[in-house]
């Protein structure tokens, strides 16, 4: 909904209080300008550094000096009649001073009754105990395909501008940036291709989700071609991902990777955005605990918004299995990961934008029941071991990679896994080795872990879909240990 729609919806309903998260200031001051002009309202409009002014009229004898000043002026706006709004830019700087806030409430309550609006204009919301039953939150929404196309052919003329699907992977690119943004990422794109590309428009918006320390844009040329094996979970994520229109009611979800360590969970997170161009997203859950009350809550609640504006795109959680360990309450953390673990149920299950999330796990233990249950996820599926075939694949791929000659005798690879095929590769090219030298310096995980292996394989047994065949999984029997008998000698 536009905000000059919802802001008046509000106004009508007479709440006096309006806290506006904006990013783009100056548009959400020109929206609710144009407001007050269709409705003849009288503005007013304040920020530290140019004081008080008003695009429609001369402020005349309006005066602030101060944040204090400022929002005593509200009293100074009321007019029988007539319907004033004041807007506060950037005030949340000035919310840690006992005086302003209670001059701000109080301006609020008197504002039900004279028709004088205290708005508050934001990157944040960041009320004080004090404010939050006295203020609604709104949310300036960045600018929609058709406000970023606008501004793409306001730029580019002629062959500058693609069209068609090139047109769609610019806009695609472009989703996420404020006006400012994409008018420079646009401009960019035309002094560096001569023509709107999206890989240089998604190098602007990889600078700023590094400047949210939130989420952070994986920089990879990755492709499944360069991952062995795996066939089941490729061909359901590239079916998941296959186009349909942005407002189709049926997007995918993710999926719910489990399996040991060196499988391949992280690898086909990392591949699978270039195999649908679309931008990869790299949560991690340690990045949004905070040490402020209420700053993990909030640092998930923008790392949230953030992700939905960057879509359509694809979300990387690696190792959740260990972000989510606390949320059992004993973690000793005043219950703040069970409120973010909440946050982040209610988001995978409710969301219908293009982003696709892409969890792994390597154990199941200290996942909470609940984060399994359908609608979190399309599928959870288990990348066992590789196969025989699928270990030939990824030596093939490892030794073309590193220079390592085919006919170079290959060691014993029984349980190993794709990470430790590529450490072997990697130690013999860099040692100047036989591969079955190299060999002498692996242990593989089925050997280090195999009491971990078996238990998850039998969790996984028909619980989880196969990564390797189409299909639940079913995990290898197990060879039955015979029994040793020891006969007495004088038995006949």
């Amino acid at each position: 909904m536009p905000l000059a729609t919802e802001l008046r919806e509000y106004l009508d309903a007479c709440f006096a209080g309006v806290w506006i998260e904006s990013d783009e200031h100056q548009e959400a001051i020109l929206e609710i300008s144009e407001l007050c002009r269709q409705e003849t309202w009288r503005l007013a409009v304040w920020d530290l550094a140019q004081g008080i002014q008003s695009p429609l009229q001369s402020a005349g004898e309006l005066t602030a000096n101060d944040p204090l000043a400022a929002v005593r002026l509200a009293s100074d706006l009321a007019e029988p009649g007539q319907t004033s709004l004041l807007v506060l830019v950037n005030y949340h700087r000035f919310l840690g001073s006992p005086e302003i806030v209670q001059a701000l409430a109080h301006a609020v309550e008197q504002g039900k009754s004279n028709r004088t609006f205290v708005i508050v204009l934001s990157p944040q919301a960041e009320l004080p105990r004090e404010l939050e039953k006295l203020f609604v939150v709104l949310r300036h929404e960045l600018p929609s395909r058709e406000q970023l196309a606008a501004i793409a052919r306001e730029l580019a003329t002629g062959d500058e501008l693609p069209t068609g699907q090139e047109l769609e992977a610019v806009l695609d690119a472009a989703a996420g940036l404020t006006r400012y943004e994409a008018e420079g990422a646009f401009s960019l794109s035309l002094v560096r291709d001569r023509r709107l590309m999206p890989q240089t428009i998604l190098t602007i918006k990889a600078q700023q989700l590094q400047q949210s320390n939130l989420v952070t844009m994986h920089d990879g040329h990755e492709r499944f071609n360069d991952l062995g094996g795996l066939a089941a979970l490729k061909a359901f994520c590239l079916r998941a991902l296959r186009p349909r229109p942005h407002d189709s009611p049926v997007q995918p979800k993710g999926v719910l990777l489990l399996s040991p360590p060196g499988c391949g969970k992280s690898a086909i997170a990392k591949a699978l955005g270039n195999e649908v161009n679309r931008p990869t997203l790299r949560l991690d859950l340690g990045d949004l605990m905070g040490s402020l009350v209420g700053q993990t809550e909030a640092n998930t609640r923008r790392a949230i918004a953030i992700i939905e504006a960057m879509a359509p795109c694809l979300v990387f959680i690696d190792e959740i299995d260990k972000g989510l360990s606390g949320v059992s309450g004993q973690a000793g953390d005043s219950g703040v990961s069970a409120r973010m673990f909440g946050t982040l149920l209610t988001w995978l299950s409710d969301r219908t934008s293009q982003v696709m999330v892409i969890a792994t796990a390597n154990s199941i233990d200290r996942l909470p029941p609940e984060f399994l249950r359908a609608e979190r996820f399309d599928g959870v599926f288990f990348l066992d071991l590789p196969t025989s075939e699928e270990r030939t694949a990824i030596w093939k791929i490892h030794r073309q990679a590193l220079g390592i000659a085919a006919s170079e005798s290959q060691p014993q690879d029984d349980g190993w896994t794709g990470a430790e095929i590529r450490a072997c590769c990697r130690l013999a090219a860099l040692l100047d080795v036989p591969l079955t030298v190299a060999a002498q310096q692996i242990v593989p995980v089925s050997i280090s872990a195999a009491e971990q292996l078996a238990n998850l394989r039998q969790w996984a047994s028909g619980r989880c879909l196969s990564a390797h065949e189409s299909g639940i999984y079913q995990a290898p029997p197990t060879a039955k240990k015979r029994r040793n008998v020891r006969m007495d000698p004088s038995a006949n």
